[in-house]
């Protein structure tokens, strides 16, 4: 079964076209995460679902040695071909990471590692491979904000999760993140930041957009695609959502959580 489940999630975030997202939509996430962790010139670090390398490459023009890990590798070929700085791309799974243990200096996933369906198994990972004294870094859509209302919103249309999978905005939540962490890490901050997004001109060139580009929407609109007036119910339910969320324009805010800690003494 787990065979199974990576197959379809690696081709999930295969479809669409999430190098577009990453570029034209959410850039800013990584060089805020990079920031918020202190990423500098001598450290180590892995980015754990790297997807095309938005925190991946901030961390090496900030100076680091840098590998970028995702389960996907058109997304790796793609953040590898476009990147304006050498680093080390690899394809790997979140939940079975192929990295010694401590052999980083900081571990950071910017909406990446919270795509992973195990929490628990993904969660020991970033501890296992990040040495005793070195830095976590996460950057996650939280629960409540737009992302994780978007989430929300598709789960009556999408497919049952696997046995044991989670929300991907869980990892959002503090509470969760204390649960899955807990007692590997020390010096814990939060903070939530809001990203702007005002590439839409209004709620319906969002949802068409996501709908064609993101790879869980349209994961979600296969799986009812047989059945036109679920896909209609879809559409007016995602316009309506954004409709909520607009600020004028079509501009919104998308609520994130930057979670930073050190990892605990072995």
């Amino acid at each position: 079964m787990t065979t199974t489940v990576k197959t379809k999630h690696r081709a999930m975030w295969a479809s669409g076209d999430y190098p577009a997202i990453a570029s034209e939509i959410v850039a800013p996430l990584g060089p805020a995460l990079v920031r918020a962790v202190g990423i500098g010139p001598g450290q180590t670090v892995l980015d754990v679902a790297a997807g095309t390398g938005n925190a991946a490459v901030a961390a090496a023009l900030a100076g680091a040695t840098v590998t970028a890990s995702d389960l996907t590798p058109e997304l790796l070929a793609i953040g590898e071909k476009n990147s304006p700085v050498p680093l080390t791309w690899v394809e790997a799974d979140a939940e079975a990471l192929p990295f010694d243990t401590a052999s980083f200096d900081a571990v950071i996933s910017c909406i990446g590692v919270m795509f992973a369906p195990f929490h628990t198994a993904a969660a020991a990972e970033l501890l296992r491979v990040c040495r005793p004294g070195g830095s976590i870094g996460l950057a996650n859509w939280t629960p409540q904000g737009f992302v994780g209302q978007m989430f929300a919103t598709m789960k009556p249309y999408a497919a049952p999760p696997p046995p044991g999978a989670q929300p991907p905005p869980l990892w959002g939540d503090p509470g969760h993140l204390a649960e899955l962490l807990g007692a590997g890490v020390t010096d814990v901050r939060l903070e939530r930041q809001e990203l702007r997004v005002d590439h839409f001109g209004g709620g319906a060139e969002f949802r068409d957009y996501f709908k064609r580009n993101y790879g869980p929407a349209i994961a979600v609109y296969r799986n009812i695609a047989d059945d036109p007036a679920r896909v209609a119910a879809l559409d007016a339910d995602l316009l309506a959502l954004a409709d909520r969320h607009d600020l004028g324009g079509g501009a919104m805010n998308w609520e994130y959580l930057i979670y930073t800690a050190r990892r605990a003494a072995l």
